[in-house]
Parts: structure tokens; sequence; C-alpha cells
């Protein structure tokens, strides 16, 4: 028996952006149903929203994501969580990276650190915190 474990994201009305934008940086295809697709709308503001997404690419990136409806509480916290990302080359690294990086914040600019060549931290413009890294031999 195999398991295998995908980062699910939520937000309140940015699934969609943020889902259209992993794709962009990762590649793959993207899979969304809506609330009104689903005929789940309680909210008629709410039918275009996500009531289920997910973007999977050939190169393993798979990712998740909703909107939580209004009538549930929701509070993207603080530092909840973050999505590691973490890839074979400092080159393939910093490709994401840019990609990610657009209307981010930077939280530790990437480059060498002291347990691989290649590390770095932003909160993209949904909220989510990327680590990003290259797998050493140290941190398989």
């Amino acid at each position: 028996m195999s398991l295998t474990t995908t980062i699910h994201l939520n937000f309140r009305g940015d699934a969609r952006a943020a889902l259209e934008s992993y794709r962009s940086a990762f590649g793959g295809d993207l899979t969304v149903v809506t609330y009104g697709d689903a005929g789940n709308a309680q909210e008629e503001s709410e039918a275009d929203q996500v009531m289920w997404g997910q973007v999977i690419a050939p190169n393993g990136f798979h990712v998740m994501a909703y909107d939580v409806p209004s009538r549930m509480a929701y509070d993207r916290g603080e530092n909840a969580f973050f999505v590691s990302l973490r890839g074979q080359t400092a080159e393939e690294v910093t490709g994401y990276w840019e990609k990610l990086s657009e209307g981010a914040t930077v939280v530790v600019p990437i480059g060498p650190s002291g347990w691989a060549p290649a590390y770095g931290m932003l909160r993209d413009r949904f909220g989510v915190v990327w680590v990003l890294d290259v797998v050493s031999g140290h941190n398989g």
C-alpha cells in the first residue's frame, strides 16, 4: 500500500488566482470546480468561487485549494504552515523562486546556506509562505 500527501490551501476568494499562479510557476494541469458548477452555492456571490481545485504537473508538483465559504470561519493565520519545495539544482529552485516572487515579500533571500546549495523563503501575494531549497546529501 502507498500513501501520498498533498498540501491543501484554503483561501477566501483567491483560490483560483492562486492556483493559476502556481500553474504558471510549475506547469501542469489546472482543474477547478466552482460552488456553482456543483450546485452548492449557499450565497449567489460565491457561485464562481472554488469548491475544489488542484494543479498537477508532470514534474511532481501537486497542490489543492478551495475558497472557504463565508458561512464558515476563516483566518489565514500567521506562520500556520510553510510549503516546502525541494529541487535537485540551484538553477531549478531559483527558476521557481523567480516565478513565485512576483508580488511576494522576501523573508530570506535565495542563496547558498550552511545546509543547502540554495535556500530561500518568501510569502507570496496570497499569504502562503514558501520555503525553497536544494536537496543535499545531508538532508536527503
